[in-house]
């Protein structure tokens, strides 16, 4: 199936479904759905971090600290994040992502519910090549050094501002 094509469930600023539309006419149309992003670690603390493929539909060949996507029509936020975790990383058996926290996001004229997740995934992964382009794990220090130097993804930049903000309020 295109991606275009997929299903989407589309919500209100309450994150309560009001209907349903094709993840193009979504994006085309700046209707509110969900996403889910997961921040995922291997056995060494460090972050899967990736580049993302040139054919995709929102923010094609940009850097990202996160896997994940959209939550299909009917699916759950955790049944999305571990569906997508699996499919991104290209492993299987993952343990179930952790929800840390939900916020809406809005930036250049997208706007969705995102859940943050996080998860341990040992190695080796096999990335999806129809979604990453490039991959390695970064430690925290490294990934702080490479923020201003890369185009990375803003909703994803947003997510990581904020899963600081979180992990220091914790």
């Amino acid at each position: 199936m295109n991606p275009s094509d997929e299903i989407l469930d589309i919500v209100d600023e309450h994150d309560v479904v009001v209907g349903q539309a094709p993840r193009g006419e979504a994006t085309a149309r700046g209707l509110t759905h969900r996403c889910v992003f997961i921040e995922a670690r291997d056995a060494d603390g460090r972050i899967f971090v990736h580049r993302r493929t040139a054919t995709k539909l929102v923010f094609p060949s940009h850097y990202d600290m996160f896997v994940g996507g959209v939550v299909g029509a009917g699916e759950s936020y955790d049944e999305a994040a571990l569906r997508e975790a699996e499919e991104e990383l290209g492993v299987t058996g993952l343990p179930r992502p952790e929800p840390l926290f939900k916020f809406l996001y809005e930036g250049g004229g997208h706007r969705w519910w995102s859940y943050v997740y996080r998860v341990r995934c040992e190695l080796p992964v096999e990335p999806q090549a129809e979604e990453v382009a490039w991959h390695t794990f970064l430690t925290d220090e490294e990934l702080e050094q490479r923020l201003g130097d890369r185009q990375w993804v803003p909703d994803g930049m947003e997510s990581y501002r904020r899963l600081r903000a979180f992990r220091a309020s914790s």
